[in-house]
């Protein structure tokens, strides 16, 4: 990629639309296996480095090895669908975790970018996902651009994204209005901060895992005051969190922000980074400071920080939060649907879906999420 921007991400332009495969990449898949993770040798794991490399649609972290290898290390087993050409050569990778009959992508539910690792303009065939007793590939992040993906599409939305080269001149250069105003009330508020509460101290890329677990408190707080389902109520998923903060190979990490006033931590996030590209994940806030708006004094000082941290996108993932609205400098999209040869099941999942979005749009729909949660299972 020659900026931060996801190749033009308003354009349709994706991993596997138009034109032919680079010179020298290797040619369309034709023979299939499916490995555990920890059973890849070292020419799949540097043709998935290479494959990537190669194609600047898959710059998000989600799509390095590093996370994958992260996820299957901390109890969750990851299975990865690898395709070779007519000479042999890895042209497609896949990770997944299988669930009986059922494939999903590495990470799920927390992975905000999905899709397989391919050469730019390369074609994947999904409904090779299948056989061997998988059924069906459910995704919900899918990387818009996967031309065989298509026909299994469901629905997209939007992921939006902070350019931040050049830090928080050139971010305020790009921002909308709604932004500029949104970054000088947060500097306002850090000034209100130290005067109330102490001296106001953020730290780009801390180690403190006590300040970790404190996140982490937060965010399960944050879960049952909400009714969202506890993402942290499953011990693997925070294990996930410890192990990547202390991940760092020079290509892929995590990456623990921190915002204290005094002696306070009012708000922190926990991203996972790599090359030029930080993926905001899990931010929080003390709802004891909330007035103050931490969580935008927070983004501030990590837009502030980007250059030497080395990032110029800051990717904020899925969702139509007001916060993301205001703070973009632009969007992508990403996809959800099912690949799967039963047509009964995808019909009964189109109309689940239309369920969902009807609960959504009522006025009840606060009270709704209960029966939400229950019909999104009805269909995994």
């Amino acid at each position: 990629m020659t900026g931060p921007t996801r190749g033009d991400a308003a354009t349709p332009a994706g991993p596997g639309r138009g034109g032919p495969a680079e010179a020298g990449l290797p040619g369309p898949p034709v023979a299939w296996r499916t490995v555990p993770f920890d059973a890849l040798g070292g020419e799949e794991l540097e043709a998935w480095h290479r494959l990537r490399a190669a194609n600047p649609m898959l710059d998000s972290p989600y799509f390095h090895p590093g996370f994958a290898a992260a996820v299957h290390a901390t109890g969750r087993p990851v299975q990865v669908v690898v395709g070779r050409d007519r000479a042999g050569r890895v042209c497609a990778l896949l990770p997944c975790h299988r669930e009986r009959s059922l494939l999903r992508p590495a990470g799920w539910p927390a992975a905000d970018f999905q899709g397989p690792v391919i050469p730019p303009g390369a074609e994947f065939p999904p409904l090779r996902l299948l056989g061997g007793g998988v059924r069906a590939f459910a995704f919900d992040h899918l990387l818009d651009g996967y031309a065989g993906f298509e026909p299994y599409v469901e629905g997209r939305r939007v992921s939006p994204y902070l350019d931040v080269s050049g830090g928080l001149p050139g971010y305020l250069g790009r921002a909308s209005r709604s932004g500029r105003e949104n970054m000088a009330q947060a500097r306002r508020r850090a000034a209100k901060a130290e005067r109330l509460h102490g001296p106001v101290r953020f730290v780009a890329a801390s180690l403190d895992e006590a300040c970790l677990d404190r996140l982490i408190e937060l965010k399960r707080r944050q879960y049952a005051a909400t009714g969202v389902r506890d993402h942290f109520a499953d011990p693997r998923n925070v294990a996930l969190l410890a192990r990547l903060l202390h991940t760092r190979d020079g290509s892929f990490g995590g990456v623990l922000s921190t915002l204290h006033a005094g002696p306070h931590l009012i708000a922190a996030h926990f991203g996972i980074r790599a090359g030029r590209v930080l993926h905001w994940w899990f931010p929080c806030y003390d709802p004891a400071f909330a007035a103050l708006g931490p969580g935008w004094i927070l983004l501030r000082e990590l837009v502030a920080a980007a250059p030497a941290l080395g990032v110029e996108r800051i990717d904020l993932g899925r969702g139509e939060d007001e916060y993301k609205r205001r703070a973009k400098t632009g969007e992508t999209w990403v996809c959800q649907g099912l690949v799967t040869r039963n047509p009964a099941r995808r019909a009964l999942r189109r109309a689940r879906n239309s369920m969902i979005s009807a609960a959504k749009a009522s006025a009840f729909g606060p009270r709704l999420r209960g029966a939400v949660r229950r019909l999104r299972a009805l269909t995994r």
